[in-house]
């Protein structure tokens, strides 16, 4: 089922190929499709696809800006195969595999551990990481798309703090499940987060601690949309999350844990895809100007 209000809607940000890669993903999920594009001009980019697409029903974005940012595994995509709600769920998830692996780099096999008969991690062709899972299908049904968060190098051990915090900035959020490393689980600490979902505005979430080498950290390749119905909510938003004053532009910012969020008005959404050319060269130029998004100041110029 498609959530016409989807809160906080993934932004994945391409070199040029946002409309070749979710034309793949909508191939290799099924309930999947592009549901918008537009073409952005005159950009610090250039000319910009900005794609919008529904994978199994949830809402993503994304957008062709150049080679600014590159995708990592600081964050993820769970994809859940619950064998409770398909019984083919084993063969599906092979399926998939098969897909996102072609021309992309296994990060874990997939195989069976201790957390699931059937797990494995890949990065796809374009740099983005999956993660398929069997799910047990006794425990409490997640959906089936799931952004994982990893806390890594300085970042490491701060997941905790870092679910806390934005349990206490969204509504409607709720911690669920958490895994504690054990003792002896070197180089992990004791006591930090091995794995945990929590539930920000009804979405579901992930986050882990890893003390692993990784040469990497979040960027701004992942984003989140955080879609406001007020100016107010605009506002609100803004003070608690932005950490980072000279990461703020166009309605971006960063919060304290480096994690990039884009603030923005619902109604924008609806402009932007009954809008002329003209209309979205307006609108466009308005945002490259501001910082936080004015609503009032976007209407105003959507209208003119």
């Amino acid at each position: 089922m498609i959530r016409t209000n989807q809160h906080i809607v993934p932004h994945l940000w391409y070199d040029k190929e946002a409309k070749k890669a979710a034309e793949f993903y909508a191939s290799v999920f099924p309930d999947s499709r592009i549901t918008n594009i537009i073409t952005l001009h005159d950009t610090p980019s250039g000319d910009a696809d900005l794609v919008s697409f529904e994978l199994l029903g949830q809402k993503f974005m994304a957008i062709s800006a150049g080679p600014f940012f590159k995708f990592n595994p600081s964050i993820s995509f769970i994809v859940n195969f619950d064998p409770a709600q398909e019984k083919d769920a084993s063969e599906k998830l092979n399926e998939v595999w098969i897909k996102l692996s072609e021309g992309g780099k296994v990060l874990i096999p997939l195989d069976k551990y201790l957390i699931s008969e059937k797990y494995g991690w890949v990065q796809d062709k374009f740099g983005l990481s999956w993660q398929l899972i069997l799910t047990n299908p006794e425990g409490e049904r997640r959906p089936p798309i799931v952004p994982s968060l990893l806390f890594v190098g300085d970042k490491c051990g701060k997941a905790e703090e870092a679910i806390n915090f934005y349990l206490s900035v969204f509504k409607n959020s709720k911690k669920c499940q958490i895994v504690r490393y054990p003792h002896n689980m070197e180089p992990n600490r004791e006591g930090t987060i091995m794995f945990s979902d929590f539930m920000l505005e009804n979405q579901w979430f992930a986050a882990m601690d890893s003390a692993e080498e990784h040469e990497f950290n979040f960027n701004e390749a992942i984003s989140f949309m955080v879609y406001c119905d007020t100016q107010e909510e605009i506002d609100y938003y803004w003070e608690k999350l932005s950490a980072v004053p000279e990461a703020e532009q166009c309605g971006w910012l960063r919060d304290m844990n480096g994690l990039s969020w884009q603030i923005v008005p619902r109604e924008m959404d609806k402009m932007m895809s009954s809008a002329t050319p003209e209309q979205i060269a307006r609108v466009n130029m308005a945002i490259l100007k501001m910082k936080k998004l004015d609503l009032g100041e976007l209407q105003k110029v959507y209208k003119d």
